[in-house]
Formats: structure tokens, sequence, C-alpha cells
């Protein structure tokens, strides 16, 4: 486990180093492992974790269904809301399907829809892991939304070596700081040898330069 004094020294530094931009950059880790079978899915992460500091950025989320979900999505303010009909139209349109699956972080559909998703667009969001949480009837989407806004989602698929955004330069170094140790530990848990299957860990600014933290 690395020290938040450690952790924290990189941060400043990938900032420091880091070209001056007239925009917030995001932040970002790059994690590689060590020691695994990638084609085993067992030893593969796929997850979706609340930062305790938030992204520092604009999550944007999609809600599909009808009726009440649709009136608490507009309450939340949602970026987007498809409904059935909308579903189907793009499963005719595959260059704006792909678009929207790129756009947006997340997505939610009542479950009445969930088979209509994933007959439509199963195949744009699919591998992109963005398929729709199910949200059962009854349930309020607005604590959802709320927390999707302070999540970040991170796969490894097949490959060694993978990206989760950390903030953005906006924050705090401190803040960045302590989203950056709770997905290490996240990660280390995840792993079957925990910090034994880390080989490298670096920090850096979205067009910035990487600092080795690991």
């Amino acid at each position: 486990m690395v020290e938040r004094v450690q952790i924290l020294k990189a941060v400043y530094e990938a900032v420091e180093k880091a070209p001056k931009r007239n925009f917030q950059e995001s932040m970002e880790i790059s994690i590689n492992l060590k020691n695994l079978d990638m084609a085993q899915p067992k030893n593969r992460i796929d997850e979706t974790m609340i930062l305790p500091k938030g992204t520092g950025k604009t999550v944007k989320i999609a809600v599909l269904g009808k009726g009440d979900i649709t009136t608490q999505a507009k309450a939340a303010s949602v970026d987007l809301i498809i409904g059935p009909e909308e579903i189907e139209r793009l499963g005719g349109e595959p260059r704006e399907a792909r678009k929207m699956a790129e756009e947006y972080n997340f997505f939610l559909a009542e479950t009445a829809v969930m088979p209509l998703v994933g007959r439509y667009l199963g195949t744009r969001l699919g591998p992109r892991g963005k398929m729709p949480q199910p949200v059962p009837p009854g349930m309020d989407v607005g604590p959802i939304v709320e927390r999707l806004r302070n999540s970040v989602k991170f796969r490894t698929k097949d490959k060694m070596t993978f990206h989760v955004r950390v903030g953005s330069t906006g924050m705090s170094p401190e803040d960045v700081a302590e989203n950056i140790d709770a997905i290490m530990k996240k990660v280390e848990s995840s792993l079957a040898s925990g910090s034994m299957n880390v080989r490298s860990v670096y920090v850096k600014t979205s067009m910035g330069p990487a600092v080795r933290l690991i």
C-alpha cells in the first residue's frame, strides 16, 4: 500500500510538470498489472466506484424508459431521456447509437425496457461496458443519479494496463490524492495477490507527462 504522502507528492509533481492550459484537464492514473493470466475472466477487473471527492467533471447520464422514471429523471436533471420508440429507432441508426454510447457515461433503464435495450442497443453499449443499470418499478432514480455523478468505471478487459480518472486540475491535490488512495485500495482488493499484482502506477494530467507513483 502506498502512503498518502507519496501519492500527494506525485499529484503535485504531475500538476507542476503539465503544460499550462486555460482550461481544466482531467487527472488519471495508469495501472500496470503483473503475474496474472488475463485470459481468465476471474482475473479481470470491472468496477464502478464512488470517488470520495467526486470526479471533478460533468458526468453525463441517460435514462431509458417511460412514465414515472422519466418524471424522476427530469427532476434529477439527467442529460438524456429515451423512450421505448426511440430505443427501437436508434437500433436502425448505428452511427447515431454509437455516438450516444460514446457521449454518455452512464445509462439507467426501467426493467420493462431492458429487453428492448438488449435487442436494439446491446451491440453499442455492451462492448463499452455501458449496458444500463436496471431500475425496478417504484425505485427512485434520483439517489442513483447522484451516486453515479461521483462515480468512475474502470475495466481491464484482457489487458494488463488500464486507466482510471481520479479528478481534475481544478480540484485540490489533497482531494485528488484521496481519490487515488481509494481507487488503489479497491484495485488491490480485487486482485488475487493484492499489491503483488501491481507492477507500476503513474499519475498524469490528460495532456501532461506521467509521474511514477509505484
